[in-house]
């Protein structure tokens, strides 16, 4: 077993594939776990998990510059906790072969689907949720009773570290390992002939991934991202909706793939918004200097690309509306504060990329026929969040928008929600996981069709032309 992460391109390559190898050949030596063998695999990850938390959160704290442990444990190790305790307690069910029917001209026969394990599965993690998003397809793919390789984010070195040690301790090599490295370990990752890839990250990437993918036919699942919309309707408690907003947006710097993107308020409430979301974000951020609650910006790239992204819009003519202080802040300190921004167009880049990070641009409508329109007018989002009491206007936003989820009234608890699948559409990803949805997507259902001794179908076998044929012809053709 390596002793740490390689650190050269060459020497990660050449590990990623010696763990593949591997990996096939002991599926192939045991191609059905049992059920028993699959919850202890869940066992062994929850236990180490909880045995290394701090190591985990103090890790990833590392990366990001400083990210509070509480936001670790909330955002990361809770639902990853959570999801392993939700798969184990059903994992039982999931598997039991399901019984289907079989027509009568087949009669008498039987058919049955069971769930076969893929085989090896790759996983390739982002760098805004080092853990959670490599926790959370790993307990899918055991649930199934795959073997998995997870490719950590360069971005997150400490992190993908920790993870190495923390599956290490829990799991064989054979059965999950996990691999580092730069870009070119990524594209020699996504190249291998994985029996499924599961990748999170951008949209621009995705395509890559998809594209090296295809080589193999490998079947992909992407979760990818996209620009949110919040869709505030204008019956609805500002107050509350602030609220709700300001955590969904505030979440680790708003570096959250379904983090609120933009808001679309009615025009005659703006101020009212501006107001609510001022009065809650201060209360929830107070300020940024010495503040343990605040995230920093993930690098110095991501940090100078949300400043262009500011910069920008406000040349365009945007105003911008900071909702707490940034005096006293340390020389090379990544934090940003969450600003608002108001009056803009579609020529800013802010309204045309993924924001990332704690900018949220307002933009008002008159109609929500108009809101609707702007939504639709647009790629499908990961994530769709509708802030209204009212019945009829709810069910008209769910009918009438596409996205990969949705979430009524809240932010960003909709993918918390292991009874849920969790999925983009278009644009922002294929494929789903989590809870059942996971086991299935990691599962191949293999189709079984039992004949007994008694074979009626005999009497339709060539030379054709008999009276059974001419009574089925009118019965089943007419």
């Amino acid at each position: 077993m390596d002793a740490v992460l390689p650190t050269t391109d060459a020497a990660a390559i050449a590990r990623l594939e010696r763990l593949f190898a591997a990996q096939r050949q002991a599926f192939a030596g045991d191609p059905m776990p049992s059920a028993e063998r699959r919850r202890d695999d869940l066992t062994r990850l929850e236990a180490a998990l909880v045995r290394h938390q701090e190591a985990l959160c103090a890790a990833i704290a590392r990366d990001f510059g400083h990210r509070s442990h509480d936001e670790t444990r909330l955002a990361e190790l809770l639902p990853a906790l959570e999801g392993i305790r939700f798969n184990r307690r059903r994992l039982k069910g999931w598997m039991r072969p399901s019984r289907r029917r079989v027509g009568l001209p087949f009669q008498p026969a039987r058919a049955r689907v069971t769930y076969q394990p893929l085989g090896v599965v790759g996983i390739m993690v982002p760098w805004n949720y080092p853990l959670y998003l490599a926790i959370g397809p790993l307990i899918s793919a055991l649930a199934a009773g795959n073997r998995a390789l997870i490719k950590v984010s360069e971005a997150t070195p400490a992190s993908g570290e920790a993870l190495r040690r923390v599956l290490a301790e829990a799991f064989d090599e054979a059965r999950v390992a996990v691999v580092g490295g730069e870009v070119a370990v990524a594209e020699a990752f996504a190249a291998l002939p994985f029996d499924h890839l599961l990748f999170t990250g951008s949209t621009a990437v995705g395509r890559r991934v998809m594209r090296a993918a295809a080589a193999n036919l490998t079947p992909v699942t992407l979760e990818l991202g996209g620009k949110s919309p919040a869709l505030i309707g204008d019956g609805v408690s500002m107050t509350r909706t602030a609220e709700r907003l300001a955590f969904g947006k505030g979440l680790n710097a708003g570096q959250t793939c379904v983090a609120p993107d933009y808001v679309l308020c009615p025009r005659h409430r703006v101020a009212e918004l501006v107001e609510a979301l001022t009065t809650r974000v201060r209360r929830q951020l107070p300020g940024l200097a010495d503040n343990p609650d605040a995230t920093w910006i993930i690098n110095d790239h991501h940090h100078e690309r949300l400043r262009a992204l500011l910069a920008d819009a406000e040349a365009r003519g945007a105003r911008a509306v900071p909702l707490v202080g940034d005096e006293g802040l340390a020389a090379g300190s990544r934090l940003m504060a969450p600003t608002l921004l108001l009056e803009v167009s579609e020529a800013m880049r802010v309204m045309q990329e993924e924001i990332f990070g704690p900018l949220l641009p307002i933009v008002p409508y008159d109609t929500l026929d108009q809101a609707l329109a702007y939504i639709a007018a647009r790629p499908r989002p990961l994530a769709l969040y509708y802030f209204g009491v009212e019945r009829a206007e709810q069910q008209r936003v769910l009918e009438r928008s596409h996205a990969g989820g949705m979430c009524l009234n809240d932010c960003v608890m909709q993918v918390a929600q292991d009874d849920l699948p969790f999925g983009g559409v278009g644009a922002s990803g294929m494929g789903r996981y989590h809870g059942h949805e996971g086991f299935l997507t990691f599962s191949h259902a293999k189709g079984i069709y039992h004949k007994g001794r008694l074979n009626a179908a005999r009497l339709i076998y060539p030379p054709y032309g008999g009276r059974l044929l001419a009574w089925l012809y009118r019965w089943w053709l007419r």
